[in-house]
């Protein structure tokens, strides 16, 4: 699986791109709109007074420099492009863009100290009531909230730096922030520095793709009550934990990387009470837990990379009905744990690397069944301190002695066609 380097800084924007940029605004708009000029320089020339002469359609075009106006609103249908050099700055005290309205574009400008408060959600950019918006090529830096947006649709957030200075997790906004809207596109954006890079609640019909979110405080995806949505090709590394996804429906989660999510409750993925979704394609990289499943159900869970974790899927006894194929589990210290011995979840054609076993007809397949789940996971999920002994020469006579005569490692959690070598990503 390939990763690269999404996001294009706007402060480094190629004048032929940017000349193709503002030609492609300029197609969209009707053949009377006008070109509104602004430049810091000029006196009674202000981006108040060219949006109260703006009519739906215009372009207001901002020349270099820094514009402290406070808190501008956008409520027509206008396009808001910036020439590289632009920075709007909040001065620490002001929301710096509210958009309420239809068709409007905001496209190569720096967003830089947004006010802050422990009781509003105030952001760098805030969508309310609003539809069919396009926020591109921006920066924001320094934001309490990034792009904050609520009860909004068709909304698309692409290739963005949101960059905040992260704080105490209760005085820190998030990055991407979505309340009760449908239809977003969130593309190609880097997110870092914030609570939650990426957050939805209440959000649904959406797509997540091509984004790089690390190094936030709590999750680097946090999302809640959000069904029919995809997330696909993303990577999520050195958060307080990767992704976290509860209490929602018919997700897909594809092709994404969970990478160095360290921590005492720290998880590549978090799944808390979701249902008839699919994880596959993924690779789980040097999590202290890849997959943390608690509450989940119809879950298929397929040709996803587990390396390097502390424990690679961790099934709770409140799960049913998920099914693991063939995904590969290597050099993880757990492969699978679990807190119960009642499973109703079921493992086949996975490939692990501690499997022992042998494949005499040569057809790929191991001729007996693999336990995953070890007596020494079971002894750590009833007394965590117990991981002091992990390199113990004594854990290692017990699960051997566990392999020869279970007695407390869940008899029906195995996969009873396991892989000799593992699949093909």
């Amino acid at each position: 699986m390939k990763f690269r380097l999404r996001y294009n800084d706007s402060s480094r924007i190629a004048p032929g791109l940017f000349l193709l940029s503002l030609f492609l605004v300029f197609i969209q708009l009707p053949a009377i709109a006008s070109v509104i000029t602004v430049h810091t320089q000029e006196e009674n020339n202000s981006i108040h007074r060219a949006l109260a002469q703006a009519a739906n359609g215009d372009t207001i075009l901002l020349s270099p420099g820094v514009y402290r106006e406070g808190n501008i609103i956008i409520d027509k249908s206008i396009c808001l492009l910036g020439i590289p050099g632009v920075i709007l700055d909040g001065e620490l005290k002001y929301e710096i863009l509210s958009i309420s309205g239809q068709h409007v574009i905001v496209n190569g400008i720096e967003f830089r100290n947004s006010g802050r408060s422990g009781m509003n959600d105030i952001a760098a950019i805030r969508c309310i009531d609003a539809y069919d918006i396009i926020i591109s090529h921006n920066k924001i830096l320094n934001a309490h909230f990034g792009i904050h947006v609520s009860n909004s649709r068709h909304v698309r957030i692409e290739q963005n730096l949101v960059e905040g200075t992260p704080a105490e997790e209760q005085n820190t906004g998030n990055g991407i922030h979505l309340w009760k809207s449908d239809t977003a596109f969130i593309w190609n954006n880097e997110i870092l520095g914030h609570r939650d890079g990426i957050y939805f609640e209440f959000v649904t019909s959406s797509l997540i793709q091509d984004n790089i979110s690390h190094d936030n405080i709590r999750y680097g995806l946090h999302f809640m009550f959000s069904h029919h949505n995809t997330y696909l090709c993303n990577e999520f590394r050195n958060n307080g934990a990767g992704v976290a996804v509860m209490y929602s429906n018919h997700v897909s989660m594809e092709q994404n990387l969970f990478l160095h999510n360290w921590g005492p409750s720290a998880y590549g993925l978090l799944l808390k009470d979701i249902s008839d979704s699919r994880i596959s394609n993924n690779s789980f990289i040097n999590n202290t837990i890849g997959i943390h499943f608690e509450g989940t159900n119809r879950i298929q869970v397929s040709h996803n990379i587990f390396t390097g974790n502390g424990w690679a899927a961790r099934v709770q006894a409140s799960c049913s009905e998920n099914i693991f194929r063939k995904n590969s589990f290597i050099a993880n210290t757990f492969d699978v744990g679990t807190n119960g011995t009642m499973i109703l979840n079921h493992f086949e054609n996975n490939y692990w690397d501690k499997y022992e076993g042998y494949d005499i007809d040569k057809n790929g397949i191991g001729d007996i069944p693999y336990h995953p789940v070890s007596l020494y996971s079971m002894i750590v999920e009833n007394d965590p301190n117990c991981m002091i002994l992990l390199r113990s020469v004594l854990i290692s006579f017990l699960d051997k002695a566990e392999k020869a005569i279970p007695s407390i490692t869940p008899e029906n959690l195995s996969d009873s066609f396991p892989l000799i070598k593992p699949p093909i990503q």
